[in-house]
């Protein structure tokens, strides 16, 4: 799955050698960063995503996000799950002030093209959100086209 993150710098052509991944390291090693630059671990967040007859179990670990920082919406068959949180501390003590901020966006897409959205259920649990979305019949239809 982390191949589809078009993150990858070194491979401009098509053709694909082995060594991308090989190559990343090199240079996350070699930055002035003492951090490296990629890291999906620390940029996204993990879903799960369950299928059965009659709907799509979808699971999403945010420990430590609240319900109000999380944005949940269906268009086209596209399911977007996005989380924007904003952490301040201020600490005043005796010999120092100590003031930080920041802002931090994620969010993932999962594409259900049998959704139903009337019917769909999320709940956030103890750090997992989990969201029940039911699967709608398709129709198929074909007809013969005449030529003329």
């Amino acid at each position: 799955m982390t191949g589809l993150v078009p993150f990858n710098r070194k491979n401009t052509g098509l053709l694909s050698t082995g060594f991308e991944d090989f190559y990343n390291m090199l240079d996350d090693f070699f930055s002035d960063n003492w951090s490296p630059r990629r890291s999906l671990a620390r940029d996204t967040f993990k879903i799960n995503v369950q299928q059965n007859e009659k709907e799509y179990l979808i699971e999403a670990e945010l420990p430590g996000v609240s319900k109000e920082e999380i944005s949940l919406d269906l268009n086209d068959g596209r399911l977007n799950i996005s989380v924007k949180r904003e952490e301040k501390i201020n600490e005043e003590k005796k010999n120092y002030i100590h003031r930080e901020s920041r802002f931090s966006s994620m969010s993932r897409s999962i594409y259900l093209e049998d959704a139903d959205s009337k019917k769909i259920k999320a709940k956030l649990d103890n750090g997992v959100l989990n969201i029940t979305v039911p699967r709608q019949e398709r129709t198929v239809k074909s007809e013969q086209i005449e030529i003329e």
